[in-house]
């Protein structure tokens, strides 16, 4: 009889538990957030300040996201230091909850962040970005310019053909696979020219930590963009949204392209570099000069113009 009310007893309670599941219902996705900015180093973090101080998007909710925590704290500082807004969260993607979407994504953070890069981007844009179904939400990859390949003077635009992949690096080759991930999803791409602040860049290598000596000819084209109008830029194109954005290339620089001697004496020009000696630059390796990049259709569409001119004329006023 003790064995039979056991049996009764154990058949009521998996019984009951069933019962309770078939009304058991999964908890509803969290609803989708405005903006996210993946990857928040010297880009990242510009984007954030112009954001939280742009009237724009002053109603917006906008998350930072990083790969750790590491430098929470000064970047919290950089654009505390310009806004008193508390509009944002900065977390890392380990925190981000499940199933949580966002209407806009621009996705900043470099290749060396991830064994592999195309993969990374085309799973923030399946995972965090609502999609074009959204209607409004717009996302933004920042390429570089790099995937042009060497050139020989040539002027190259949003349209210009790139080079044949056997042709191509491998690094060259991992931003191609993540802008073609990134159109395939009706994303947009920013190709951006070689980035700089007075700290960062090609110059500060070549004056302040390199050996004196220059890799390359004198005469090397660089085409050059500060870190503020590169993030400018990926904020022109929020603004604009994916009618303009959407499966769409862009080509990002300053319109003054220079050379690698022309780099050092526009930095010698400046108070940090003027005990700096012009390096000695090397031979032309055969891969011709490089590259002159016209951005103007992308200016025009993306409804945008740098702040700072060029390089040289930044370096003259950081006296």
């Amino acid at each position: 009889m003790r064995n039979f009310l056991a049996s009764v007893a154990i058949t009521y309670y998996f019984n009951a538990i069933s019962f309770v599941q078939s009304f058991s219902v999964e908890a509803p996705a969290p609803a989708p957030k405005d903006i996210a900015i993946v990857g928040c180093g010297v880009l990242g973090t510009s984007l954030l300040r112009q954001l939280v101080t742009s009237p724009e998007f002053e109603s917006k909710s906008i998350t930072a996201i990083t790969k750790t925590s590491n430098n929470h704290e000064s970047i919290l500082k950089s654009v505390g230091s310009s806004s008193e807004s508390s509009s944002f969260d900065l977390t890392t993607m380990d925190e981000i909850p499940k199933d949580q979407k966002f209407s806009n994504v621009v996705f900043c953070a470099p290749p060396s962040a991830f064994d592999d890069y195309p993969a990374a981007v085309a799973d923030a844009s399946d995972n965090l970005w609502c999609g074009t179904n959204d209607g409004d939400g717009t996302f933004v990859f920042t390429s570089s310019g790099g995937v042009y390949g060497p050139g020989d003077g040539e002027v190259v635009s949003e349209t210009s053909p790139l080079p044949d992949s056997s042709l191509a690096s491998a690094r060259s080759m991992r931003m191609v696979k993540a802008e073609e991930n990134v159109l395939s999803r009706k994303g947009g791409v920013l190709r951006l020219a070689g980035l700089y602040t007075l700290e960062r860049g090609a110059h500060n290598y070549w004056l302040e930590k390199g050996d004196g000596t220059v890799k390359g000819s004198s005469d090397g084209i660089i085409n050059l963009l500060n870190y503020d109008d590169a993030a400018g830029a990926c904020l022109s194109a929020l603004k604009v949204g994916p009618s303009i954005v959407g499966g769409k290339v862009f080509l990002i620089s300053d319109g003054h392209p220079t050379t690698r001697e022309g780099i050092c004496a526009s930095a010698l020009k400046s108070k940090k570099y003027k005990d700096s000696k012009m390096p000695t630059f090397g031979q032309s390796d055969g891969a011709g000069k490089g590259k002159i990049y016209d951005g103007n259709i992308s200016n025009l569409s993306l409804k945008w113009e740098p702040v700072h001119e060029s390089f040289d004329k930044f370096m003259q006023g950081s006296q």
